[in-house]
């Protein structure tokens, strides 16, 4: 399909939350995880976002121990009044120590990573603040009662989850108004449909799927990880990039390329527009965050707003997510899955 500067339509995010473009943008990748990153064009990527009515930047304290919110520092600075600036909190991990990963929840943590956070990004508030990843030794009452706190002292102007269950959710918005709730969801990871996604329809609140194009690897840009990608690549890592699961994987993208082919369309477009055809299907709304630092995967993801997949399109791609081979993280601990 073509691509085209139309600028996205705007949605609200969850009841009395912001207006955002109905496609935002994952940071995370500008200064973490995927391998080096040629700065000039990730900058000019994030400046052609707007153009293309992108609202919505998404980042994370964690994201290469803060260096992702300091990349992206100027860029807010410059724009605060026309974007919505959301990162996290919640995930702890050491530099020296690769293999280091701890959650916590409590008070004095969120306290001091939002100052953190304010002083990298050179703000004075954030303007959807997500709890990372769930810390099942803290009451979730508790750690969304601190966060709320921080909406008083106008740190933070919206509260948002990821990670958490139906359940969690609810108990959430017993707190406090979550605006929004992320978790991935895609043609390849489908575990939220069981839920959260309910949830979220029946409180007014937002989805934000995080990994729309399965990392990279629905758009068929690899297929092996540990043979096609930097040796700094995380994707390195993770169970379904690598070995046999790959391979398997790979076999399930042959509908999505049929689909392709007959609306004129990229791989990466389709398994957009089906992400963002969810909102449809569930009755709530979606607004997905894939992550990229070129400005030609950026208007090919948002012209992907525009392409309308058929029953029949959308009949051929059911099956994919239940025959992916491998979990999402090589420790699934760290999901949501199985606390439905």
């Amino acid at each position: 399909m073509t691509e085209s500067t139309e600028k996205l339509a705007t949605v609200a995010l969850g009841t009395g939350g912001p207006r955002v473009g109905s496609q935002g943008l994952g940071c995370m990748g500008m200064a973490h995880a995927y391998g080096p990153t040629d700065e000039k064009e990730a900058r000019a990527t994030l400046e052609y976002a707007l153009e293309l009515g992108v609202t919505l930047f998404d980042t994370a304290d964690v994201y290469g121990f803060g260096r992702n919110e300091e990349f992206l520092a100027p860029f807010v600075q410059a724009h605060r009044d026309e974007l919505v600036l959301a990162t996290k909190f919640g995930i702890v991990r050491r530099e020296d120590d690769p293999s280091y990963q701890e959650i916590r929840n409590d008070r004095a943590y969120i306290r001091q990573c939002v100052e953190n956070s304010l002083r990298r990004l050179g703000v004075d508030h954030v303007d959807l603040y997500y709890m990372h990843r769930r810390d099942l030794d803290v009451p979730i009452e508790e750690t969304v009662g601190a966060m709320a706190e921080l909406v008083t002292e106008g740190k933070v102007a919206h509260l948002g989850l990821s990670e958490v269950s139906g359940g969690e959710l609810r108990a959430a918005q017993a707190v406090h108004p979550i605006a929004a709730v992320q978790s991935e969801w895609s043609l390849f990871s489908r575990d939220v449909e069981d839920g959260v996604v309910r949830a979220a329809k029946e409180l007014g609140i937002a989805f934000v799927p995080y990994s729309p194009l399965g990392r990279g690897f629905l758009t068929g840009t690899f297929v092996q990880a540990e043979k096609e990608l930097t040796a700094d690549d995380w994707r390195r890592t993770q169970p379904r990039f690598t070995g046999e699961n790959a391979a398997a994987n790979a076999a399930l993208l042959e509908p999505v390329r049929q689909v392709a082919a007959a609306h004129q369309a990229s791989p990466a477009q389709v398994a957009m527009a089906w992400v963002q055809q969810r909102a449809e299907v569930h009755g709530l709304t979606v607004v997905p965050i894939p992550g990229t630092r070129k400005r030609s995967r950026l208007a090919e993801n948002t012209a992907a707003t525009r392409l309308r997949l058929t029953e029949q399109d959308l009949a051929l791609l059911e099956p994919i997510a239940g025959q992916v081979a491998g979990g999402r993280y090589a420790d699934m601990t760290f999901t949501a899955v199985g606390r439905e």
